[in-house]
Parts: C-alpha cells; sequence; structure tokens
C-alpha cells in the first residue's frame, strides 16, 4: 500500500522525506514534486529500479529517464567532456528548469534506457525536490504519468494514474507549473537547444550567444 505525505506539514514533511529516502534505497518508486510538474523517482543506480520506473509509466527503453541532483557538484562524477559554455549554462540556470544532455563518466554502473553513453541531467528549484536528492544521491525521475497521458500537476493526478506501483508520495501542493524544462545538448563544440520549454533560445543565448537549435 502506498503512502502518502503532506510536505507542507512541518512533521508529515520530515517523515515523508525519511520514508522517500529509505525507500530509494530499497529499490522502491517515490512521486515528488518539482518546479515543473510531479516526478516519479528511482536510484538512478539500480537497473531493476529503473526498469520498474520505466514500466510503471508503461515507456521503454528508447525513452531513456533523465536524472536529477540535488547539486551542481554532483556533476563532477557523473559527466566528462563538459565544456566551459556547459558551465556557464550550469552557472545561470541551475537550479531551475533546464536539462542538459551530456557525455557520462564511461565507469558508471547504471542503466537509464538506451542513452547512447549520454544522460539528462538537471537540478529542480524545488525544495522538497532538493531535499529528497541531497538524502538519496542521484535519481532517475520522470514525470508521474502513464506515457501518453498529461503530466501532472498536483499529487491526486499522480496517484490516480501510478497507484500503489509508488512507495511513497510526497505531496507538495500544485506545482508552480505544467511548462517541461528546456533541454540543451552539450555532448558537442557548440550547445544545441532540444527542446524549448521553460527558457526560450533567446534567454539561453544571453549566456552562450552560439546555441544552436535543433531541427
Amino acid at each position: 500500500m502506498a503512502r502518502r505525505y503532506d510536505t507542507n506539514d512541518a512533521t508529515d514533511r520530515a517523515t515523508g522525506l525519511r520514508e522517500a529516502a529509505s525507500a530509494v534505497r530499497r529499490g522502491e518508486l517515490v512521486v515528488l514534486p518539482t518546479d515543473t510538474v510531479y516526478g516519479v523517482g528511482a536510484d538512478a543506480f539500480s537497473s531493476e529500479a529503473v526498469a520498474d520506473l520505466l514500466e510503471a509509466k508503461g515507456r521503454g527503453r528508447n525513452m531513456p529517464t533523465p536524472v536529477l541532483i540535488g547539486s551542481p557538484n554532483t556533476l563532477h562524477g557523473l559527466v566528462t567532456d563538459f565544456s566551459e559554455m556547459a558551465w556557464e549554462l550550469v552557472d545561470a540556470f541551475w537550479p531551475g528548469a533546464l536539462t542538459l544532455v551530456a557525455k557520462h563518466q564511461p565507469s558508471l554502473q547504471w542503466d537509464l534506457g538506451d542513452t547512447r553513453g549520454t544522460v539528462a541531467v538537471r537540478m529542480p528549484l524545488h525544495p522538497v525536490a532538493i531535499e529528497l536528492l541531497t538524502e538519496t544521491g542521484p535519481m532517475a525521475v520522470s514525470s508521474a504519468n502513464l506515457t501518453g497521458h498529461p503530466a501532472p500537476e498536483d499529487c491526486d493526478a499522480a496517484q490516480e494514474m501510478l497507484g500503489d506501483s509508488i512507495s511513497v508520495y510526497l505531496d507538495g501542493g500544485p506545482t508552480p507549473g505544467n511548462v517541461p524544462s528546456s533541454i540543451v545538448d552539450v555532448t558537442g563544440k557548440v550547445p544545441v537547444l532540444l527542446r524549448a520549454g521553460a527558457l526560450s533560445a533567446d534567454e539561453l543565448r544571453k549566456v552562450v550567444p552560439d546555441l544552436e537549435v535543433a531541427n
């Protein structure tokens, strides 16, 4: 039976974060609020947990799961060939609605799907998400919806779709918005905007003028 905690209540929040972190360490799934929509998360380094996440969503390996982190410093252990322009984007827009696609460290033992040696990574601007990520380390997190359904902006919508496939629901109330993060590929010499979301190409070019936009 799934457990649900109101993170706007101090006591419930502390208990919920503790229970959610324990669930992640056991390889179970949790739902958490972010600055865009609600996400379903698992230990990024547990291939079984990530497979369970994809199954819960009805999503294939051809759509790899992004990774959320609680601090930019975590990047040092996750990515390689990270350019100066990529760091400038991190400095300007993290925490926030910017996902960066980078080459991951070849030594990492994880299976996020068919990533072709890359990882999509983001630091969300949400205190509950940050607190949980600080406890758990990197988490594989995708929007908490069944594939093909709208991404949930509140915990009720997430629970209605995912039910008891989730161990712990952290209810932070409605999310600030349902606009997805912008995705920028920083694996090459020039950053490429793959998806315009909360951040426009014009906003990103104020930091990296050479930004290109994918066709």
